[in-house]
Parts: C-alpha cells; structure tokens; sequence
C-alpha cells in the first residue's frame, strides 16, 4: 500500500470493529521497528508524533525520515501529530505534509475549544489531512502535556455538538482512563463510547491504552473504538529493552552499538506486532 489519509484507516477499522494500533514513536529507531512490525503483521498502523518529538527532532528531519522509511511500504500508514495544544505547531506539521493531527484544546472552555477545532478543521481539509478532537483532558502527562488531575466530563449533548459542529474525523472521549502507568485497575465508563457512536457514527481514540486488560481492550474496541492509541508501552519496552542488553554487554564486556540498536527494534517490532494482534488489525492490510 503506501501512506494513506487517517480517515481511510479509522473508518475501515470502525465499520469492520476492529481497532488499529496509534503508536508513539521518538526517534528513527523505533519509527523503523513500528513500521516493520506493522509490514510483518499485514496491519495498518498509526504513526504518532508527540509535540516534545516534533521540537526534539524537527519537523523536516522528521518527516524526511517518515518519507524514507514508508517509501514502497506494503501496508496502509499514516503519521499523526498526537494532543498539540500549539496551532503554530499544527501548521507547521501540516505543512510538512502529516496527515492528521490532534488539536488538544481539552484545557479551554468548551465554547472556545470548539471555535477553535473548527478552524484546525478548516486548516488541515486545504492539506487534505484530518482531525482528532477532544473536549476533555485524558488523565496524566504525556511527553509534557496534560495533567495529574481528572477532568470533568462534559454532558453527552455537550460532546455531540461539538462533533457535529466542529467535523472532527475521530473523537476522543474521556472514560476513566488515563495516560502513563495505571497505579490501580481504571474504572472504565464502557457505556459512554457506545452512547456517542449510537447517536453519531464518529470513529473513538481510545486514550491511555498503554496497561488496560485484554478484555477492556475488546470491549471498547466492539464499541467503536477504532484507534487505540499507545505511547507508555513502547518507552517501557525501549527501555528494558536496552537494559537487558546493556547488563549483559557489561558482564561479556562486549560493546557493540549496532548490536544494541538491532535488539531493541527487534522488540520494539515484536511489541508492535503483537499489538496488531491483539486489537484484531493484523491481516488487515490493503
């Protein structure tokens, strides 16, 4: 396949309730092992870029790594530009030529949020690309963004208008999950998601996916949760990852960098892989 629109991916995944891995990468390293892994499980996947990334990296370095590595690639991906509560960074990836982004204005007024998602709208539709949209903060930090602290949940009739309204491509609604590491098992409002699809036909990004049980993870998936997004899981195995392989280059004294690299992306891609499996989209490819 090649580098598709978001919409072409979530919408296929919502019609067919199967969910599609949205993955966090930080470096070229793991954008080269999600892509692999995705190739390796005939899945579509979701490329995700955080704003912290995007500014670590740089927008065109990025995305030259992005074209390079997705040239000739055999299945359906797209690149995402996650919760960006910065227009001057929404434009700038845009322009860059990212398919999608999330404008996280979760932080303002309802009212402005709103005013705002629909000029994001209106912005991304000239570069042909699509837009996530959210009206409450998901839990936790995530790369710097985000808080601690729950937000309150807006009425049903409140989330509807905004998705009509606004014409966002995917909504993320907030149902007792969070980003990071779940300290205890979350309290999942499993109803809420379903509530939204029944009266809008509108793929759901499942936030917070990182640590929630195979089975929340399929129920909400049946229920229209088309993207599920996961950021924490691929940092912990990158990590552990490297420091299995430093321990044991430390008792060997052997120091060996492309060694490291190809271990840790082997299991990034078995990560990626597996994810694949799990949410029903491997042998999803087209």
């Amino acid at each position: 396949m090649a580098v598709v629109p978001l919409k072409d991916i979530v919408q296929r995944a919502f019609d067919e309730r199967y969910g599609v891995p949205a993955i966090n990468i930080f470096n070229d390293l793991t954008l080269e092992a999600v892509l692999a892994g995705a190739v390796e499980a005939n899945s579509p996947v979701i490329v995700q870029t955080s704003v912290k990334t995007v500014r670590a990296i740089g927008s065109d370095v990025l995305f030259r790594m992005w074209e390079g590595m997705t040239a000739g690639i055999e299945v359906p991906v797209t690149l995402h530009l996650d919760h960006c509560p910065d227009r001057g960074v929404i434009t700038e990836c845009l322009e860059r030529g990212w398919n999608s982004v999330l404008f996280d204005a979760s932080e303002l007024p309802v009212e402005e949020n709103l005013r705002q998602t629909v000029d994001v709208v209106a912005e991304a539709r000239r570069f042909g690309a699509h837009v996530e949209g959210e009206i409450e903060a998901i839990t936790g930090m995530e790369d710097g963004i985000g808080s601690n602290e729950e937000g309150v949940r807006q009425p049903l009739e409140v989330a509807l208008d905004f998705i009509r309204q606004t014409g966002v491509d995917v909504f993320a609604p907030a149902i007792g999950n969070a980003h990071g590491t779940y300290k205890r098992e979350p309290v999942l409002d499993f109803q809420r998601v379903s509530d939204i699809v029944s009266a809008h036909q509108v793929p759901i990004a499942l936030h917070g996916g990182s640590g929630l049980s195979d089975a929340q993870f399929t129920d909400l998936i049946a229920r229209g949760c088309a993207k599920v997004n996961i950021s924490t899981a691929l940092k912990v195995e990158y990590m552990r990852s490297s420091l299995d392989f430093l321990k044991r280059a430390e008792q060997t004294d052997k120091w060996d960098p492309p060694s490291l690299f190809q271990h840790v992306g082997a299991d990034i891609t078995d990560l990626t892989v597996s994810l694949a499996k799990q949410f029903g989209s491997a042998g999803k490819g087209w």
